[in-house]
């Protein structure tokens, strides 16, 4: 199983009474990434807001490997919130997950998997999963990151608020994970979601080809790309033929001359 991916938002009986809680001083909000020293604050938040327990060699990772983009949002000196993303080659991708990209992409292709995505419940529905989410957002679409075509996570089918959270900033559903994830003994079904990037797109069905295809010549651009290669290929074939047509006709010319002197010099023997 992949890492569990969460957005850690209220449950149905909560979002009622949890209304927005305004932060104190929104100018003391701060984005950084994650450092060794926060482990222990990091690992504490992941308890209270996830219902798996991680490995502690995982919060290691996040905390000091540079190959996880790990932000963290940090109000008055404490963190409040955090994203947790890691870019992987297409390639090396879980079976289930190859799908939510076409092959045609190549070896070069890479996808990035958010594995965490949490705020503290007091200072939730201020907008601030959002910030987080729309800088990894703005750092996969950088130039140095144009290779990577899509980004996807994984969430539970009973947590409503995270599915409308990432369904209102454009993750489409792409499968249904059934008994994808093992919680305190008990199998529980899972999403995918994905975020396609940088002219990413899923695998084209028979559906697809269609559309596409019929836009194509509905649009009168395949009467005119025939046209324009008819054209080519008589500026191409044209001298060629023009050849064979002088030459063919002078030789007519000619029999016909000889012909017609033939005839005259038959009428005056």
């Amino acid at each position: 199983m992949d890492t569990f991916s969460w957005y850690a938002g209220e449950n149905g009986a909560n979002q009622k009474k949890n209304k927005s809680v305004p932060l104190c001083n929104l100018s003391n909000l701060q984005l950084r990434f994650l450092c060794p020293s926060d482990l222990e604050e990091v690992r504490a938040l992941c308890r209270d807001w996830f219902p798996i327990a991680y490995p502690y060699a995982w919060y290691e990772d996040i905390t000091s490997n540079p190959r996880f983009y790990s932000l963290a949002a940090i109000y008055n000196g404490v963190i409040i919130g955090l994203i947790v993303a890691e870019i992987k080659a297409y390639c090396n991708l879980n079976k289930e997950d190859r799908s939510i990209l076409s092959s045609s992409y190549g070896k070069s292709a890479t996808v990035a998997y958010m594995l965490s995505l949490g705020v503290c419940e007091e200072h939730r529905r201020n907008g601030i999963a959002s910030l987080l989410l729309d800088n990894l957002v703005s750092h996969l679409t950088l130039s140095e990151n144009r290779d990577c075509k899509a980004l996807f996570l994984h969430v539970l089918t009973s947590n409503k608020p995270a599915i409308l959270f990432y369904e209102n900033r454009n993750f489409k559903l792409h499968s249904f994970l059934p008994y994808y994830y093992s919680i305190k003994g008990t199998r529980k079904d899972g999403f995918t979601y994905v975020l396609y990037l940088n002219g990413g797109h899923q695998p084209w069905a028979v559906y697809d080809y269609v559309k596409h295809y019929g836009h194509f010549l509905f649009r009168g651009d395949l009467c005119r790309w025939v046209l324009v290669w008819l054209r080519s290929a008589l500026v191409w074939v044209w001298p060629g033929m023009r050849r064979m047509v002088v030459d063919n006709t002078t030789s007519l010319v000619s029999q016909y001359s000889w012909a017609t002197k033939k005839n005259w010099l038959n009428r005056w023997i």
